[in-house]
């Protein structure tokens, strides 16, 4: 089997996962890509992506481990989850853009 359907996850200020989503289609290949304001998100529209026939998911950095486990919980491991990660030289630059939530 090849990979035709790939989703990608990521966080931005603002952003609606229902409005902030893209599609690239070539060749029979399909790559949706979907923003939301809060990783908390992340569970219900990775498994939507499942349901619409996604075959491999890719969440951002910033989701972290935590993140990461809740949408592979989700989707049932229907399919591969993995996120990107930053090594030690970007954990400062990392700490700014995404501080820890206070309250």
């Amino acid at each position: 089997m090849a990979l035709d359907a790939f989703g990608f996850l990521f966080t931005g200020r603002g952003l609606d996962p229902d409005r902030d989503r893209s599609v690239i289609e070539r060749d029979g290949f399909r790559a949706v890509i979907v923003g939301m304001a809060d990783p908390a998100q992340a569970p219900e529209v990775a498994a939507r992506l499942v349901d619409e026939g996604i075959q491999l998911i890719e969440l951002c950095g910033g989701f972290g481990p935590v993140w990461t486990a809740r949408v592979i919980e989700a989707t049932g491991s229907r399919v591969p989850v993995g996120s990107v990660g930053y090594g030690p030289e970007s954990i400062d630059g990392m700490a700014a853009l995404f501080p820890p939530k206070t309250g």
